[in-house]
């Protein structure tokens, strides 16, 4: 008890770096890119300051500038230039991530981990992530699933190193499994987006990847954020269904999820710092309310302090540098 115990003791210099309990590092960082088929130039997204969509001729450039920072890994996401209702574009041998992860891997080889986004709603007309009857306005679960299988088999026929769905379809995982394996890629590991909200903070995301919905929304598939049970029902499906690594997303709102998912499988646990919670920041630091550094840091920090092995951020490139 005071004034025997004093705290403050090891809050002074480098004795706060050797008792430090949590630790940010660059190996923890997944950078997003956006690859748009329909482009000749990088464009920045005005909804999120700092963010570019690329075009293919450029995708290469962006992955070595972001493997000489020392970024593991990145995640893909593909607008194509053509979208139908069936997302034809989306399992092609010569679509945008197809050729995009193509691209990638002959620039940089094993210098980065390539994750490709595995879903429907940048390549369907109607902006939702599966096949829909139109009669009913409902997306359907089952016919997506095959769909789903096409195209991570066409990711990893073009070189990427793992998959990660996130439509939040029933069964999703285990089909993507069977369509992986059965096709000679039983070692593509599979980073399912398990804990999917239906959250208002993906706004500024439909802007890059140009996958808006045309009617309704995605809550008939994507989880009620008042759930948290049933978060860690659904987590323990996919792990029953061969999941490799487990997703909450978005992650700062979410962070008691991501704590539970943590503690409750120890199975390697990724969080996605979605568009929104990055571009509320970016608008608060461009107010001169907030440092933007320090915001940026301290919130990805407090996601690794929750639980999360993986940070999926826009801001990873801006912390790499920091962190250098």
């Amino acid at each position: 008890m005071f004034p025997d115990i004093r705290l403050r003791r090891l809050r002074k210099g480098k004795i706060k770096n050797l008792v430090r309990e949590t630790v940010l590092t660059v190996d923890d960082l997944v950078q997003p890119i956006f690859v748009n088929e329909t482009i000749d130039s990088p464009i920045e997204f005005s909804s999120m300051p700092g963010v570019y969509g690329f075009p293919l001729s450029e995708v290469a450039k962006e992955a070595k500038e972001i493997a000489a920072l020392g970024i593991p890994a990145v995640i893909l996401f593909g607008v194509p230039g053509h979208k139908d209702a069936e997302g034809s574009s989306a399992y092609g041998e010569r679509d945008v991530i197809q050729e995009a992860v193509r691209r990638i891997k002959a620039e940089v080889g094993d210098d980065l981990v390539v994750i490709t986004d595995i879903c429907m709603c940048e390549y369907t007309d109607h902006g939702h992530c599966g096949i829909v009857d139109f009669k009913t306005k409902e997306v359907l679960n089952d016919p997506t699933l095959e769909i789903l299988g096409k195209i991570a088999v066409s990711h990893a026929k073009a070189g990427a190193d793992m998959v990660a769905p996130s439509g939040m379809m029933d069964g999703m995982v285990v089909a993507i499994r069977r369509a992986l394996d059965e096709h000679g890629f039983e070692n593509i590991p599979i980073m399912s987006y398990a804990a999917k909200f239906h959250s208002a903070f993906y706004g500024p995301f439909r802007e890059a990847a140009e996958s808006g919905y045309s009617f309704g929304d995605r809550s008939s598939y994507q989880m009620d954020p008042a759930n948290s049970d049933e978060a860690l029902r659904e987590v323990t499906l996919d792990v029953a269904e061969g999941a490799d690594i487990l997703m909450v997303k978005p992650a700062l709102p979410y962070l008691d999820i991501v704590y539970r998912v943590k503690t409750e499988f120890g199975m390697p646990t990724a969080a996605y710092n979605v568009s929104g919670e990055y571009s509320m920041l970016k608008a608060a630091a461009a107010n001169g309310w907030l440092d933007d550094e320090k915001v940026v840091y301290e919130s990805l920090l407090s996601i690794k302090r929750a639980g999360a092995d993986i940070i999926i951020t826009y801001s990873a490139k801006e912390i790499a540098r920091m962190l250098k």
